[in-house]
């Protein structure tokens, strides 16, 4: 059965590379005989998506896509390696779902007149406490 992202997009589970390892820090000697920690790795490529939206997807994924083009989720929160594969799964689909989403175009503003007003009243106050500060040579009459 392949990962279903929404209604249109899925990933075969041919793309789906599951790996489990043990996973480290407490829990005693659960954690040293149990390969509970998931390792869920897919190919870019192979997500049915287009261009734009794998550049917004490699951006997202940072340091878990590798140079070979390889996104790597990983997680070792449960005891249990099922809710851990459930846990990369859902946080690949959150990934993916989030790149699917086009960022809005950003409309240039201006500042408002109150803004500037602010703006050089700031910059004037500033420039008084400074004038302040230099020394004023003491004048003989």
């Amino acid at each position: 059965m392949a990962l279903r992202i929404d209604d249109t997009l899925s990933i075969p589970d041919e793309a789906l590379s599951v790996r489990f390892t043990r996973a480290g820090g407490p829990g005693g000697q659960n954690v040293n005989k149990v390969s509970s920690r998931v390792e869920l790795s897919v190919e870019l490529v192979a997500i049915p998506v287009s261009p734009e939206v794998l550049d917004r997807l490699r951006a997202l994924a940072g340091r878990r896509v590798s140079a070979a083009g390889v996104l790597t989720v990983a997680c070792q929160e449960s005891r249990d390696q099922s809710a851990n594969r459930e846990a990369c799964l859902s946080r690949l689909r959150e990934l993916v779902l989030a790149a699917l989403v086009e960022p809005r175009e950003r409309h240039r503003t201006r500042p408002s007149r109150a803004a500037r007003q602010r703006r050089i009243e700031t910059k004037k106050r500033r420039g008084t406490v400074k004038s302040r500060r230099a020394t004023h040579p003491a004048e003989d009459d």
